[in-house]
């Protein structure tokens, strides 16, 4: 594979998704050095002192949006390639990411090998981008120039909010933890640009989306 280590830094808010990088990037080879950040200002300091070679990086962070961590990394480092790994498989996020530098992005929902070889493309200077990726980008000229979408288990979890439904009986209904709910709904704030839920059931009930 490669001759040398590369060193790769993971931004990701979730322990769950940060052990589970940790196992794959492990059990694939051992040409990797995987240092983990669980916030945006955090990758941007060690970034500043310590070379990495590539950065896979989470759209939804605590601190800062990962679309700016992208665009603040390519400005002042732009030989560090950047790959948006995130479950938002929206037009505008992806467009937005790859506008601001970005070398690939890539669904967490992916089986491990390709984003293993997402990895392996970017570093040999190629874009990584997943299927579905490539599917929305590829069908935008014949999406409506509206609202985003919905997936199915958004609106699952949107019709159970519109019920009045708690989060822990969310959580149950749909076999999820507290924790999956909570992430599924500031994603939905933040993909629709609403303050909170009742605005978010305001716009979709307007737009007959539910």
């Amino acid at each position: 594979m490669f001759d040398e280590k590369k060193t790769l830094a993971l931004v990701d808010d979730h322990p769950i998704v940060i052990e589970g990088l940790k196992s794959v990037i492990s059990a694939w080879n051992k040409q990797y050095n995987l240092i983990c950040f669980s916030d945006g200002n955090s990758v941007l300091s060690f970034v500043k002192n310590n070379h990495v070679d590539i950065v896979l990086l989470d759209i939804s962070l605590p601190d800062i949006s990962g679309l700016e961590v992208c665009k603040l990394i390519k400005t002042e480092f732009p030989n560090i390639k950047v790959v948006g790994l995130s479950n938002q498989a929206e037009f505008s996020v992806i467009s937005s990411m790859l506008e601001n530098g970005a070398s690939g992005f890539l669904l967490k929902e992916v089986p491990s090998s390709e984003i293993m070889r997402g990895i392996e493309e970017v570093l040999n200077g190629e874009t990584a981008l997943s299927q579905e990726v490539k599917n929305i980008l590829g069908n935008k000229t014949n999406q409506s120039q509206g609202l985003p979408s919905l997936t199915k288990r958004e609106k699952e979890l949107i019709q159970l909010l519109a019920q009045g439904k708690t989060t822990n009986k969310i959580a149950d209904e749909l076999f999820l933890s507290k924790f999956t709910v909570d992430t599924y709904r500031k994603n939905l704030l933040q993909k629709f640009n609403v303050k909170n839920s009742s605005e978010l059931l305001v716009l979709l009930i307007e737009n007959k989306m539910i």
